[in-house]
């Protein structure tokens, strides 16, 4: 009861600082279907690429064993550690690929929800983990029901995948073993790629709903109370440390934010490379023209770099971009001291076919 007393009361989305513990102390939002579409792939690259070299490697060397095996001193312990050896060595090699297909595959997957990091506490010994009443308390509640269900379907679309894909195979293998039977190992080779790329391809839509979900889920249990909202602040109030890393969290932000802004935007003013004031006007849009992105040095030099790439016309006047970056903020209209200028650059951009001018 009071636990669900405690969920209904966080009405509150997590705080940036919230956010910030959670993935430090290693509690990231990780979906399991991406491991398993990731597996899957390992498997299909095996068999598209390594199964057949390795095998016919693997065949070859046992059945050169074979051949010789009249010739082949077992008496001796030292023979038959070189046979053992050699046929462990072939036996590697076969596997090997798949070995290092899993763990780059498993990796990528693992690196690609999240960065990688070394959380000591993570990996300190907790006896509550293995606790009996915990476990049952998981298995048993609405997250332990969730992926049950997500299991059961999960193995039913699976199975009727592969009811489909190997209903009309069968005959014909049965049909190849009477006719072809050389051919059989291909047909079944072609079968079973067949088949794994029609699972990969379902756990790969099963992966990318559960990382959804799970960042949803994540986001859900970070919740907090007014109360503890208001706790937070003031420990913000007194940690200076903290309220430094916060603003540089935002300012980072809102200077993402702002750079995938100027590729909109209609043109930029530069003082050439200290002050870089990037506007968007639109007629239909209605206003005077916007600001929607503005720096200085190497920020400047980022917005003009940005700006060219993107064929936005830059304009280099020293005294109206240095102007304008004191006088005007981001998502801010321009002033109206402002209008004749800029709507003289504007002017003659239109009769030039947005072409650069330099003052």
């Amino acid at each position: 009861m009071s636990d669900a007393t405690d969920k209904e009361s966080r009405t509150e989305e997590a705080t940036e600082k919230r956010i910030f513990d959670s993935i430090e102390k290693g509690d990231t939002p990780i979906s399991r279907e991406a491991s398993l579409f990731a597996s899957l792939i390992a498997s299909l690259l095996f068999l598209a690429f390594f199964l057949r070299p390795g095998a016919a490697r693997l065949v070859a060397m046992l059945q050169g064993l074979l051949d010789f095996s009249g010739q082949v001193q077992l008496g001796d312990g030292r023979n038959a550690l070189a046979l053992l050896d050699a046929v462990v060595e072939a036996a590697g090699a076969f596997v090997l690929p798949a070995f290092v297909l899993c763990v780059l595959t498993g990796l990528a997957a693992s690196v690609a929800q999240n960065p990688p990091r070394l959380i000591g506490e993570r990996i300190v010994p907790k006896f509550e983990r293995v606790s009996p009443r915990s476990g049952w308390s998981r298995l048993f509640s609405l997250r332990g029901a969730t992926e049950f269900a997500k299991s059961v379907i999960k193995f039913g679309a699976v199975g009727i995948i592969v009811f489909v894909a190997v209903k009309d195979e069968i005959a014909g293998a049965f049909a190849t073993i009477v006719s072809d039977p050389a051919s059989l190992v291909d047909r079944l080779l072609a079968m079973s790629l067949r088949l794994f790329a029609s699972i990969a391809a379902f756990s790969g839509v099963l992966a990318a709903g559960d990382l959804v979900w799970s960042r949803i889920h994540w986001k859900r249990d970070l919740r907090m109370s007014r109360q503890d909202v208001k706790e937070e602040q003031k420990q913000l109030q007194g940690d200076p440390m903290v309220k430094a890393r916060l603003r540089s969290v935002a300012l980072e932000r809102s200077r993402k934010r702002m750079m995938s802004a100027v590729p909109t935007a209609t043109l930029v003013v530069a003082n050439p490379t200290h002050f870089a004031v990037a506007m968007r006007y639109v007629r239909e849009e209605g206003g005077a023209p916007k600001v929607v992105a503005k720096g200085r040095d190497l920020i400047a030099l980022k917005i003009r770099e940005i700006a060219e790439a993107h064929n936005v016309p830059v304009i280099e006047d020293k005294a109206l971009a240095r102007s304008m970056y004191d006088r005007v903020e981001v998502d801010m209209m321009i002033p109206p001291e402002f209008y004749r200028a800029i709507a003289e650059i504007i002017h003659f951009l239109n009769s030039r076919g947005h072409g650069r001018r330099s003052d």
